[in-house]
């Protein structure tokens, strides 16, 4: 098999949809579905998901309940541009929160953590949070992202969408010769570019916290409610910083490492510690 082939099947089984689970769990779980991005260090992509977090295999299909759905302008969902505001995400995850019955426990995932986390700074009726690697940057093990927003905007503005998702793949850390085969795998190309203009909605929610400086303990204080902040062993360093500094300004949070997991995350890995957090 080519080494071509290999990231064409990569990218296929991450494309795969996770089906819903049958349940009579009595609290209901949200899935926030985070960026665009599969490949390590980048945020994730969206389109359904990928067999993460892995509630499909055994023995934890039943467990809960999953609400999954696109965030605005992907899969999906429809867009309001160029009216996008974080506060338009949290209205989106409070009516999902009623459709819910009122309460429901919430997992993020890359930017999708970051929104969760603003979610859960604003809303009433989420009983617990979990948040996969947030992708802050506290400190200088990394460049800072604010040059690169104003670039991916630029891009979309001037509609060239292949190169802001260039951009993007490069400001998220994706190596060189990766970026160079993503145009070639057509299909997984084109729906990159049909959602590129979406990426500033993530500049939108992380780039204040992306310029290597201390995360403030202020910004989260009414985020009492029960808090997992999840990490993997194998991600690069200012990955581990950023989480592991969340989990320390955090008023109720514990802080867990998945030893070998990256960015790209393993649904059996993770799954069996978000069952067993978000056990009532």
């Amino acid at each position: 098999m080519t080494f071509l082939n290999q990231w064409q099947n990569l990218l296929t089984t991450m494309i795969k949809t996770l089906l819903q689970t049958d349940s009579d769990y009595v609290y209901t779980f949200l899935r926030i579905i985070a960026g665009i991005i599969v490949f390590p260090y980048g945020m994730q992509k969206l389109f359904g998901w990928f067999s993460a977090p892995g509630f499909g295999t055994p023995g934890i299909k039943g467990s809960l309940t999953v609400f999954t759905y696109d965030r605005r302008g992907r899969g999906e969902s429809g867009d309001t541009p160029p009216s996008y505001a974080v506060e338009r995400e949290v209205e989106d995850i409070a009516a999902l929160l009623n459709e819910a019955g009122g309460a429901a426990f919430v997992w993020g995932m890359s930017s999708g953590a970051a929104l969760a986390l603003e979610a859960a700074n604003r809303l009433k009726g989420i009983k617990k949070l979990a948040l996969y690697e947030a992708p802050f940057i506290v400190d200088h093990t990394r460049p800072t992202t604010e040059d690169d927003w104003d670039l991916i905007s630029a891009a979309v503005a001037a509609d060239q969408r292949s190169d802001a998702v260039k951009l993007f793949l490069k400001s998220a850390g994706v190596p060189g010769f990766v970026r160079a085969l993503m145009p070639l795998i057509i299909p997984v190309w084109l729906k990159l570019k049909a959602v590129a203009h979406t990426l500033p909605y993530d500049g939108a929610i992380l780039r204040d916290n992306q310029r290597g400086e201390p995360l403030p303990a202020s910004q989260w204080a009414s985020v009492t409610i029960p808090t997992l902040v999840i990490d993997g062993g194998n991600s690069p360093a200012w990955m581990l910083h950023a989480n592991r500094s969340l989990a320390s300004v955090l008023p109720n949070a514990q802080y867990q490492t998945l030893q070998g997991q990256t960015h790209m995350l393993k649904p059996k890995a993770h799954a069996p510690t978000l069952v067993e957090f978000f056990k009532d």
